[in-house]
């Protein structure tokens, strides 16, 4: 079982970029306020020490017999351990690193059996749901309250075979509303079924404790870069009888125990049945010790306290934008729902580029506009098909009309209070006063006028 000890941790963590100025296009700098947390979140310094140090010591993993080589191994196979500790891993599970979430959600739809029945909910970002491609999916509608999403599921279950494999993919939090599904109970329904399920824990993991025992899940994965671990690693981590009985995800070096010559002219394999299966090649080995790093420092710090203090963060942000009224915050299940620090939002009369554009430009404010790779939710949420957006500085929307694309603000344990309180006095600006410089359209997306 993963420990999460309770810790006073009132200041955010340290982070990389956290001093960095950058220009403004009227006139000075200012220190950057990260808000794009969701797409990537700075690495933690702690991370970012932890990585130079063992940089001199850095050996090919699994490789060799020279001190680096099984220095590297060990620390490789530690953070294994390490992750596998963070996530509550049962006896017989298994750890297997991958390069982000869509990879491991990749590998485990290679290994599914013959005939799986896949059942996802249309709101999942496309990570989760596009690489079902050779199985038989039903999409599920986006439902409105969790227990909505929870009977959706056991009425879908109830009517397929009941004698083929199945499996539920699901989102432990959006990444487009930031808010938290009931993953406990979706996976009780899955049981109930005989289906098995797998976690998409890429914007839950960095921001509340994940355990794969409690939560009832059959695998989980998530990404490094999202967990303050940019260093393009991820995990796939669960039961391990699908893993062991199917084919490797990559065909080479380290998937192999043994391989043999026949007398006809082919070749023979035996594969591991470790991890070691699905991992061939030699590893990133930076990214899985930085992985490992983040796990550390965040049990360290103290999820309680974490995530008081992101709560803290989200009402101030929700609170905040409400005073706006030109600002409509999305939301599939209500103002009441819990979330973690993602929140997306349109303006009237804003073009969503062209305001994000102005945030960066005018403020040192980073945060992500568009789809953010999950087109079905954000087309549900705006009330009609994502569309190409207007000319920057012309509006987009008119008395009654929608907006095409959204605004993301998201932020972690690494967020100063004063840089939310500088985007909230920003948007607040912009509305009320407008851009102070112009704007123009350039490969599809608004930029500051060069003159």
């Amino acid at each position: 079982m993963s420990v999460h000890p309770v810790a006073t941790c009132t200041a955010p963590l340290d982070v990389l970029g956290r001093d960095v100025r950058v220009p403004l296009v009227t006139g000075g700098e200012v220190t950057y306020a990260a808000l794009d947390y969701a797409a990537s979140a700075p690495a933690l310094q702690r991370v970012w020490d932890d990585v130079a140090a063992y940089a001199p010591y850095y050996g090919s993993v699994h490789r060799g017999a020279g001190y680096l080589s099984q220095l590297s191994t060990d620390l490789f196979e530690q953070s294994r351990e390490t992750v596998a500790a963070f996530l509550g891993c049962r006896d017989g599970d298994q750890v297997v690193f991958t390069r982000s979430t869509t990879d491991s959600l990749n590998l485990l739809a290679s290994v599914i059996p013959a005939g799986t029945q896949v059942f996802v909910f249309e709101t999942e970002h496309h990570a989760s749901l596009l690489p079902w491609r050779d199985a038989q999916v039903t999409y599920l509608s986006a439902p409105r309250t969790p227990g909505q999403a929870v009977a959706s599921l056991r009425a879908a279950l109830a009517g397929r075979d009941a004698y083929g494999p199945a499996l539920v993919c699901v989102t432990g939090a959006s990444n487009v509303t930031g808010e938290l599904w009931p993953v406990r109970e979706l996976a009780d329904a899955a049981h109930e079924h005989g289906a098995r399920i797998v976690l998409d824990a890429a914007q839950l993991a960095p921001h509340h404790p994940v355990d794969i025992a409690e939560l009832d899940v059959d695998w989980v994965a998530f990404s490094g870069h999202k967990l303050y671990a940019p260093f393009g690693s991820g995990v796939l981590a669960g039961r391990a009888d699908w893993l062991q009985a199917a084919e490797p995800y990559l065909a080479g070096g380290g998937a192999s125990r043994k391989v043999a010559r026949r007398a006809d002219g082919g070749v023979d394999v035996e594969w591991h049945s470790t991890a070691a299966r699905h991992e061939a090649g030699s590893p990133n080995v930076i990214g899985v010790y930085a992985i490992a790093s983040a796990c550390r420092a965040l049990t360290e710090a103290g999820f309680d306290s974490l995530v008081e203090r992101e709560q803290g963060l989200v009402t101030r942000v929700r609170a905040g934008l409400a005073e706006v009224p030109q600002v409509k915050v999305l939301s599939l299940f209500g103002d009441e729902a819990p979330r973690v620090g993602v929140i997306s939002f349109v303006v009237e009369g804003w073009n969503s580029s062209h305001f994000a554009a102005a945030l960066s430009a005018e403020y040192g404010i980073g945060v992500r506009d568009g789809l953010f790779c999950a087109h079905p939710l954000v087309r549900t949420l705006l009330g009609g098909e994502p569309g190409e957006q207007g000319e920057c500085g012309s509006p987009e929307t008119g008395p009654g009309e929608r907006s095409l694309n959204a605004i993301r603000v998201s932020f972690g344990a690494g967020t100063p209070d004063e840089h939310v309180e500088r985007f909230l006095g920003a948007v607040t600006e912009l509305v009320r006063d407008g851009a102070k410089w112009n704007y123009r359209t350039e490969d599809g997306r608004c930029v500051p006028a060069r003159d």
